[in-house]
């Protein structure tokens, strides 16, 4: 039994779940939990069971790879082992320390008794997954909880402290010792006092106005659950343990679990889940390359962007040194950091001496000199060769060996950057999305010299400062921002066509999009790809742009830069972000129209979607050809967690692959017969036509 230790102490039998650092109840732990406890009702000089796991973990649940492949449902499932305990004669005792999650939960809640330490943690997180607890929760929990405590605590997911559930009959002791100590203790009263056995399902449920709490509940729930299921199933199963009795709301819990995990939010969910895990594994690299240590790290450029990249590595203990080359600029960015801390301090989420400790770990500095002891450098600079340029020659000739440089770039050629110095191998691209405290995603770019070492460092140190890592190869714009531009291309070509911009907004708004391309690029600033394509011409002075590209540039021109302008592709009160529509922008785009002669037409929101969609899907499909991305689940994360795509869709990849390829690619070579479709987005890319034709899919 490598994943459950079976342990005799005098007359009781304990079963230690040890699987590792995850505590899952894996298929190989469910049998050995399965024969434990027939061995131990079988040996007639064992009175009592304790079921164990560690000080930090009792169990997380089910592993999410044997949720994805069904194989959770293998015999013994949990269920299974939950009648096991239920019908035991001998009483089997829950010992539950820190974590104790899912199914976990649910293993607890078969047992007899359950003894916690304080540090106990409890959650039912299925729903985040879009699914519900299938091994009874749903049931039980509202029994020893009542019903609105467990309601809101299952279609919620989140974790409770013993301070939420103190109150309730779900533990029967709070031990202050060690916990096998108390285990054994316990379980010897049981048995000397000749306790009964005590089972949940058997432990009577009500509440006082049931009809009205439950059609308070849907109402409340299916308000804010929109493209999520699982909120109303959740209160479905609740009802349930009211209205029947245990055994038909199990029926019930078991067919709302089955209509969940087949639905394409459920699918969407665990893959989601699946690949944020695989993003962090590099193929080629061996799994016994070391990191290189990181103790420090230097900030280049105080501006939002800077600080805000400073914060990530405050907030993990982690020194900073933010540098600029202007002391007006260096006090911008320290007020900035600040007033994070500030706001995290009368939100109640930070204590003032844990914020003043962060605080002092930031140092300011004018001089380059002051990184030559940094283990990490990220320049976050003007988007500009020439001072990218600039910046790392200098740190190239300050810096310790060994030091980590990397570029916040999220365009420029990291290969070139990387050129400028003498240490390619320790050159790496990580590029955070604004505001680089808040969102989730780093693209980690992996120049053509960069060290395995380096690029695992980041990797792993990503996840420290609580980032979602994907890696990227070198491109222009790398996975994000490359696609982004062919998704625009088409926003952009539409509404040249005929339609306005904020029906193109709209219509991707309700496909569920964070925000529309107009609405971004005016949060973002106009004036960044205005600028890029500035730079872009002087370089190629023959290249020819898309007349749409023209009209952006007619824009910001006009002064009209955004959000931080008060005017873009709408207009902005001042101190507001709400997207007013404005007529001068409106003439602005039918002059254009005029000008070079185009002819409108009505087109529809399903065409704007498609288009748009699609656009980035065979974009991305180009970035696997090439490898720029390692697999299509990394782009799938880059969207969700980077760019506001739809989370029930699980990504632009994983969307086309549950549409199917065949319809995808169909779509994309009938926009191009049509001529509606901007040339920079065709043709459909190789991969794409060859999984569609062999009927596979991108994941």
């Amino acid at each position: 039994m490598t994943n459950l230790i079976y342990e005799k102490f005098k007359s009781t039998a304990v079963l230690r779940i040890n699987n590792g650092t995850d505590y899952s109840l894996s298929f190989h732990v469910r049998k050995n939990l399965f024969d434990g406890l027939c061995q131990a009702e079988a040996d007639k000089n064992i009175t009592a069971i304790v079921i164990i796991g560690s000080e930090e973990n009792f169990s997380f649940g089910f592993e999410i790879e044997e949720i994805h492949n069904s194989r959770f449902i293998s015999d013994p499932d949990l269920s299974s082992i939950i009648d096991v305990i239920e019908t035991s004669t001998k009483p089997v005792i829950a010992a539950i320390s820190g974590n104790c999650f899912g199914g976990g939960l649910e293993l607890a809640l078969g047992c007899h008794f359950r003894i916690a330490t304080p540090s106990v943690k409890l959650a039912l997180p299925e729903v985040k997954m879009d699914l519900l607890p299938s091994a009874g929760g749903t049931q039980r929990l509202p029994r020893v909880l009542g019903v609105e405590a467990a309601l809101s605590m299952i279609i919620s997911g989140q974790k409770v402290s013993l301070d939420s559930v103190k109150d309730s009959s779900l533990f029967d002791d709070i031990v202050d010792c060690d916990l096998f100590e108390g285990a054994i203790n316990f379980a010897s009263k049981v048995v000397a006092e000749k306790r009964s056995l005590k089972r949940v399902r058997d432990l009577s449920i009500s509440h006082p106005k049931p009809d009205a709490y439950f059609m308070f509940a849907r109402n409340s729930v299916g308000a804010i659950s929109k493209n999520n299921p699982a909120p109303l199933k959740c209160v479905e199963a609740l009802n349930a343990s009211i209205t029947h009795s245990f055994d038909d709301g199990l029926k019930i819990e078991s067919r709302l679990f089955d209509q969940l995990y087949l639905s394409s939010q459920s699918q969407a969910k665990r893959h989601l889940v699946l690949a944020e895990k695989s993003a962090v594994n590099v193929a080629e690299i061996s799994h016994d390359t070391q990191p290189r240590i990181i103790k420090s790290v230097a900030v280049i450029g105080a501006g939002t962007m800077g600080s805000g990249i400073a914060i990530n590595f405050l907030i993990a203990g982690i020194p900073v040194t933010l540098l600029d080359t202007e002391q007006e600029a260096l006090d911008r960015g320290s007020n900035h950091i600040s007033k994070f801390f500030a706001d995290k301090i009368s939100k109640r989420s930070m204590t003032l001496e844990n914020a003043e400790s962060l605080m002092k770990l930031l140092k300011q500095t004018l001089i380059y000199d002051d990184l030559k002891e940094c283990d990490l450098i990220i320049e976050a600079v003007f988007e500009n060769m020439q001072i990218k340029q600039t910046v790392f020659e200098k740190l190239d000739s300050v810096c310790k060996p060994g030091a980590i440089l990397a570029s916040n770039t999220s365009t420029l050629d990291l290969n070139q950057i990387a050129n400028f110095t003498k240490r390619p191998q320790d050159v790496v691209g990580t590029h955070f999305f604004s505001p680089a405290n808040v969102m989730k995603l780093l693209e980690v770019v992996r120049g053509d010299k960069t060290a395995d070492d380096v690029l695992i460092t980041i990797l792993q140190l990503s996840m420290k400062i609580k980032k979602i890592p994907v890696v990227s190869g070198v491109c222009y714009g790398f996975i994000g921002n490359r696609m982004i531009g062919k998704y625009c291309a088409e926003a952009n070509k539409m509404l040249e066509e005929g339609a306005t911009v904020q029906q193109i907004d709209t219509a991707l708004e309700k496909f569920g999009m964070a925000m529309g391309p107009f609405r971004m690029s005016d949060l973002a600033g106009n004036d960044i790809g205005w600028s890029i394509r500035k730079g872009i011409s002087q370089q190629y002075p023959d290249f020819v742009w898309p007349t749409s590209d023209i009209l952006a540039d007619k824009l910001c021109e006009l002064g009209r830069f955004g959000q931080k302008s008060g005017l873009g592709w709408y207009s902005y009160a001042k101190g507001k972000r709400e997207a007013v529509p404005d007529p001068a922008v409106e003439k602005l785009v039918d002059d254009h129209r005029k000008e070079l002669g185009f002819s409108t037409r009505d087109i529809s929101d399903r065409e704007i979607v498609q288009r748009c969609i699609f656009a980035l899907v065979n974009e991305g499909a180009k970035i696997l050809e090439e490898g720029i991305a390692q697999r299509a689940s990394d782009i799938d994360i880059v969207y969700i967690y980077g760019y506001g795509f739809p989370v029930h869709t699980g990504g632009p990849m994983f969307y086309a692959d549950q549409i199917g390829l065949l319809t995808v690619e169909r779509t994309i070579q009938g926009f191009a017969m049509n001529n509606q479709s901007n040339t920079a987005t065709l043709p459909a890319a190789l991969l794409l036509s060859n999984l569609a034709s062999s009927g596979k899919t991108f994941n």
